[in-house]
């Protein structure tokens, strides 16, 4: 992921420069702190009950980029001394954006496998790749979007898919509305933001590196009508349950656990601002609120009253100490080392996983006679020391859940029995709720 610093076109005398954007501050964390042992991509994976025409999805698609013209980017080569990183719009997408793999057994194993191992390029417009995957003895097709995460989110690839979408089947919807955030009052945390935070318990690490991924699907629970909390908040209790019990099962100490919730505002309109727009809070659980038999009922009012805090909070997308350590005072090669080694020393104090709950997906995703999507799974990276995410958005009344883990953590039956966990705990957030 390293930068290309190699003379183009676009850059010889006599040519127009280029429009330039400096790096966000959650983008030059990420270009800081990348590691090819785990590439930072985000995947997501759409299921269509039809086919779809290559060369009218390659225009389609062409055409959603062209209308979202910040994803048309790639990292400007930059000088020993340069304080920033910039992002130059280029205006066009290079030609292999979309690729058709052979239609054969295992094909959509093999993307799943290459959305975790191989990141589309920062030196190449767009950040991005997408996949359209057919196997013989599968109806429909599935497309698989990947992003760099350095560049792009989630929310930003699913609204460029949203126009793509439009544009292949005819039909413009209006997306959902984005959430309102009312004001909260100051509500306690369960103390402790100080203490040493507890890291998920390795299981049976895999020999190779890099990430795994498991998707399923699960019942998206139920809550009260008028409910003081939301699915989000049972979806934080299901991870914190999940988290406890694993370490409980593998010996681990004690400790209290945080989980990172991206907190999304932008509008899911034609307009919305495209690149990593999410700002991360953190929802800290108490040991005992965690141990087996806690009252749920508490534990969920407990949960909605500091997220309605967290969600209404005024802060820096990744904390002040972010902030301070992307400001252009001495040039990026110096704040690199600085990111790498803060990443170090802290990393006893990072979250310990994180759920990124994307919700209802806010679009209809209608490919006209290649059908609806059926399904829509998104996984987050899940780099250490973290080295475990959780991702859901729910289509059709079913919740798509998205298990991913470093290999450097966690073995494929590691993987299997945290997702089944999740679902059973889950689940006994929906009983509580009933």
């Amino acid at each position: 992921m390293a930068a290309d610093h190699r003379t183009r076109p676009a850059d010889l005398p006599g040519r127009e420069p280029l429009a330039r954007v400096p790096f966000t501050v959650a983008d030059e964390i990420a270009r800081h702190c990348a590691d090819a042992r785990e590439p930072n991509t985000v995947h997501i994976e759409l299921h269509l009950p039809g086919r779809v025409v290559r060369d009218r999805l390659r225009e389609a698609f062409g055409r959603a980029l062209a209308r979202h013209p910040r994803v048309l980017m790639r990292e400007r080569p930059r000088g020993p001394f340069a304080r920033r990183y910039e992002w130059e719009l280029t205006g066009r997408a290079r030609a292999d954006v979309v690729v058709f793999p052979p239609c054969e057994p295992g094909a959509l194993a093999r993307a799943r496998h290459r959305s975790l191992t191989e990141p589309p390029s920062l030196a190449d417009p767009p950040p991005l790749r997408l996949e359209v995957v057919e196997e013989p003895d599968r109806e429909g097709c599935v497309l698989l979007l990947v992003l760099n995460h350095t560049a792009l989110d989630g929310p930003a690839g699913l609204r460029i898919v949203a126009t793509a979408a439009e544009l292949y089947g005819g039909r413009t919807a209006p997306p959902a509305a984005p959430p309102v955030r009312p004001p909260a009052a100051a509500s306690p945390g369960p103390g402790g933001r100080g203490a040493r935070v507890a890291r998920v318990a390795a299981g049976s690490p895999g020999p190779a590196p890099g990430n795994a991924m498991l998707v399923t699907e699960v019942p998206v629970p139920r809550r009260p009508s008028g409910a003081a909390h939301t699915v989000n908040d049972q979806l934080l209790i299901a991870t914190a349950l999940t988290v406890a019990d694993w370490n409980r099962r593998q010996g681990a100490p004690e400790r209290p656990l945080r989980i990172t919730m991206p907190v999304d505002d932008r509008g899911r309109g034609p307009a919305m601002p495209i690149g990593n727009g999410t700002r991360l809070v953190e929802v800290d659980y108490a040991p005992a609120e965690v141990r087996p038999g806690a009252d749920l009922g508490a534990l969920l009012r407990a949960t909605a009253a500091r997220t309605r805090v967290l969600k209404a909070s005024d802060r820096p997308p990744l904390g002040r100490a972010a902030e301070l350590l992307t400001s252009p005072v001495v040039p990026v090669a110096a704040r690199a080392v600085l990111a790498r080694g803060a990443r170090r020393l802290g990393a006893r104090w990072i979250s310990t996983t994180l759920l990124s709950n994307l919700g209802r997906i806010p679009y209809p995703m209608d490919f006209g006679d290649a059908g609806r999507a059926s399904a829509v799974w998104v996984s987050a990276p899940a780099a250490m020391p973290r080295g475990l995410t959780f991702t859901t958005a729910s289509t059709g009344g079913r919740l798509h859940l998205a298990v991913r883990w470093s290999r450097a953590l966690l073995g494929d039956e590691d993987g299997r029995r945290i997702a089944e966990t999740f679902a059973d705990r889950l689940a006994a957030t929906d009983t509580e709720a009933r």
